[in-house]
């Protein structure tokens, strides 16, 4: 049995994908009447449209309903991560696996991080990498990395989460798979300022180019390991999230660059994740120039014409 706790987009979408394959599985919402909803329509059309839920997927009233699982997703905003386990503390002991992408604003850790930090005796994971719910909920082929410290553990959720239509690759290499993560959402912003501002796909190429690289140096310096970040979980996510229109990250970007206010219905991690990594990075010396801008544009400090002036006027350089 696996249970999913958040009943947004992309949890809906994996609960769909794991029940339909023939697994048990329970989903919760934190609004009580979009639980009723839920079981009563068998659907979830505020963020899953027109997909109806398998028969093994059942709808409960509260985390702790959940516990009999053998693996708990945790698909809850970044930010809101560290206070949902503390509100929850009969987590503690699970597997638990991660299934947002950010730096904890309060800590400066990434979701495992978190994890650990307040469930002390669970088996901490991090599902992640380029995906978009609706692909996921359809059925469509999409690859995945399941991170995991603890190799053992790691293969037993590859196994448990992995369906014909999810394919997850196996790393203990925790740190990368959610730096990674956490830091392609601020490029994508960049991305989208490139494209909303009018300045190219040749600017958006070289954008994404130096941002991976900005990327690398941050999540060695926080213990990834290299190879990690060219994978699924680094590289693979940031061409999804920095390319597609589907991207909450890119569009909000987009908006930013048109000069227009970005839609505010949606969790955008990046936003977050850009003030805290900029952070962090001036403390360590670390040199991030897109993410400087993109934490001083969505924090009202500069705006974009200025933002875009300053990388281009930055000294010439070897690559």
């Amino acid at each position: 049995m696996i249970s999913v706790l958040g009943a947004g987009s992309f949890g809906t979408a994996l609960a769909i994908a794991l029940a339909r394959s023939g697994t048990d599985v329970k989903l919760w919402s934190r609004d009580a009447n979009h639980r009723e909803t839920m079981r009563n329509t068998r659907h979830n059309d505020r963020y899953v449209a027109g997909i109806e839920f398998p028969a093994s997927l059942t709808i409960v009233e509260q985390p702790e309903d959940t516990l009999d699982a053998d693996a708990i997703l945790l698909v809850v905003p970044m930010q809101a991560l560290a206070g949902f386990l503390a509100q929850h503390p009969t987590l503690d002991g699970h597997r638990l696996v991660a299934c947002c992408k950010g730096v904890d604003l309060s800590s400066g850790l990434g979701p495992t991080g978190v994890i650990a930090k307040a469930c002390p005796c669970a088996t901490p994971a991090i599902l992640t990498g380029p995906s978009f719910a609706a692909d996921i909920a359809r059925g469509l082929p999409t690859a995945l990395t399941l991170a995991c410290a603890d190799a053992d553990a790691g293969r037993e959720l590859q196994q448990l989460l992995s369906t014909d239509t999810l394919r997850l690759y196996r790393s203990t290499d925790a740190a990368g798979a959610e730096f990674g993560g956490a830091l392609k959402n601020v490029i994508a912003i960049a991305a989208g300022i490139v494209i909303g501002a009018g300045l190219g796909d040749s600017a958006r190429a070289a954008l994404m180019t130096r941002g991976f690289a900005e990327l690398t140096r941050f999540a060695s310096a926080r213990g990834a390991e290299p190879e990690t970040l060219t994978g699924l979980s680094g590289l693979g996510d940031l061409i999804l999230t920095c390319t597609s229109d589907l991207s909450r990250n890119f569009r909000h970007g987009v908006s930013l660059g048109q000069g227009q206010e970005p839609d505010a219905r949606y969790t955008v991690e990046g936003v977050a994740t850009a003030m805290a990594v900029h952070k962090l990075a001036t403390e360590q010396g670390l040199d991030m120039p897109i993410t400087a801008m993109i934490a001083a544009v969505v924090s009202g400090k500069m705006n974009v014409n200025d933002a875009v002036s300053a990388l281009l006027a930055r000294p010439l350089k070897e690559e």
